[in-house]
């Protein structure tokens, strides 16, 4: 929850920064084209942001140790890598995931009925795609 603030001008700036082609595969991509765009720009610099916060809250508990020192046991192991090999970058991954499925379902939803979200404008580009 502490993290997710630091999401919106990541999110602006990936708008700011869209082409031509972004924007076309966006109008002529699935319902979640516009959250697809987000997760391919934003992912790792949010995850870079969200990291620290969450090691932050992780590390004032005792079971963020433990967790640590078993997932080093299976990592030599090659039972884990990656994302769950600590809790920090574990817990910071499924905060993003969770981010990404609510961007995704307010997009579907968007979609589903455009003339119900914002101005007309976008009620006009998402009811082209109908």
């Amino acid at each position: 929850e502490q993290a997710v603030p630091m999401a919106k001008p990541l999110l602006v700036n990936a708008v700011k920064s869209m082409t031509v082609d972004d924007a076309k595969r966006i109008l002529t991509g699935g319902d979640t084209s516009v959250t697809d765009f987000f997760k391919e720009k934003t992912s790792a610099p949010l995850a870079a942001k969200f990291l620290p916060i969450v090691k932050g809250v992780t590390d004032r508990s005792k079971l963020s140790g433990q967790f640590n020192a078993a997932m080093g046991q299976a990592g030599k192991l090659g039972l884990a890598a990656g994302d769950s090999a600590t809790v920090e970058g574990y817990v910071t991954q499924r905060a993003l995931d969770g981010l990404y499925l609510m961007i995704a379902e307010e997009e579907k939803n968007i979609r589903r009925d455009p003339l119900s979200y914002g101005s007309a404008a976008i009620g006009k580009v998402f009811g082209l795609l109908k």
